[in-house]
C-alpha cells in the first residue's frame, strides 16, 4: 500500500533520527520511491544529506574526544570512539580515490583511513606510527563505503607503545587488515 507524502515524511524523520547514517538509496528502497523523491522530502524537511549528518554527529560527539590530531584530519568520518579502546569510521570511495584505468581505489586512501583512526583512538596529545603491517585483502571500487574499526590490542607503558588492530570492510567483507604499533608521549593512565 502506497503511503501519503505526509506519512512518508513522518517515517523518514523517524528513520533518520534512529539511524543518521542511512543513505538516500536505502531510504528509497525502504519506502518504495525514487532517490529523487527522498532528496526532495529531505529538502522540504530541512534534513541535511548523509555527509553533513555524519559530520554533525561526529562534531557533537567526538570533537572533544580526539586528542592526537584535529578531527578534520582524520581520513573518513569517525562515527564512534572510546579512547584507548576502540574507534569506528566510514569512508565513501569516490572517483577521485580510484585509478582511472581499472576503477580500483588507491591503497594509500585505505591505509590513510586506517592509520588516522589508529592515531585518533590514542588518548594522548601526540601519537605517531612506529610501524605497521598491512594486508590489502580485496579491491575496493568507487561507490563503496569502507567501514573501518580500530581496536586497541595492548599497551607497553615502559616503551610508551600502543598496539592496535584495524579491519576495514565493504558490505561486511574484509578488504583491509592492519596491525599498528603506535608511539605515545605517556603511558596509559600516566599524567605529565
Amino acid at each position: 500500500m502506497k503511503r501519503t507524502k505526509k506519512e512518508r515524511q513522518r517515517l523518514l524523520i523517524e528513520t533518520i533520527t534512529d539511524n543518521p547514517f542511512v543513505t538516500d538509496d536505502q531510504l528509497a528502497a525502504e519506502f518504495g520511491v525514487s532517490v529523487q523523491t527522498i532528496r526532495l522530502d529531505r529538502m522540504e524537511l530541512a534534513i541535511p544529506e548523509l555527509r553533513e549528518r555524519i559530520k554533525d554527529v561526529a562534531a557533537k560527539n567526538y570533537e572533544n574526544e580526539v586528542k592526537a590530531l584535529p578531527l578534520d584530519e582524520v581520513i573518513g568520518e569517525i562515527i564512534d570512539i572510546e579512547l584507548d579502546k576502540r574507534a569506528l569510521s566510514i569512508f565513501d570511495v569516490k572517483e577521485e580515490h580510484v585509478f582511472q584505468r581499472n576503477g580500483i581505489a588507491r591503497g594509500h586512501h585505505l591505509f590513510a583511513q586506517a592509520n588516522s583512526l589508529a592515531v585518533a583512538v590514542i588518548n594522548d596529545d601526540l601519537a605517531l606510527t612506529v610501524k605497521s603491517n598491512v594486508v590489502f585483502v580485496k579491491p575496493v571500487k568507487a561507490g563503496d563505503r569502507v567501514v573501518t574499526k580500530a581496536v586497541v590490542r595492548g599497551q607497553n607503558n615502559d616503551k610508551n607503545r600502543t598496539y592496535i588492530d584495524v579491519h576495514s570492510t565493504v558490505d561486511n567483507e574484509v578488504v583491509f587488515k592492519g596491525e599498528f604499533e603506535m608511539f605515545r608521549t605517556k603511558g596509559v593512565g600516566e599524567t605529565k
